[in-house]
């Protein structure tokens, strides 16, 4: 599998990659001592290459080193909790 560099920008609140010169992005913002994961976002062209997923492990790691619970709010970072069941304990 691909690794990509993943950024986080605490102020900005996201997780970003760059691939191929696009930009893809998971949001969150707080709600309380909860990390709530807003949207995925991977342009068309570069989808189907794990970016999502990789962005979204991110988040949740993250948030494991924080000490803090996750929200998965936008409908893929739902559907990638149910495949990655080693971060259930982070559920909010």
């Amino acid at each position: 599998m691909q690794s990509y560099e993943i950024h986080h920008d605490p102020v900005g609140r996201r997780f970003t990659t760059v691939v191929d010169g696009l930009e893809a992005e998971v949001t969150y913002h707080y709600d309380h001592e909860v990390l709530v994961i807003n949207h995925t976002g991977v342009p068309r062209q570069i989808e189907g290459r794990g970016i999502a997923s990789e962005l979204v492990r991110a988040a949740f790691e993250f948030a494991r080193g924080a000490g803090i619970r996750v929200r998965p709010a936008c409908s893929y970072a739902a559907a990638w909790i149910q495949r990655h069941k080693q971060y259930a304990d982070l559920l909010a």
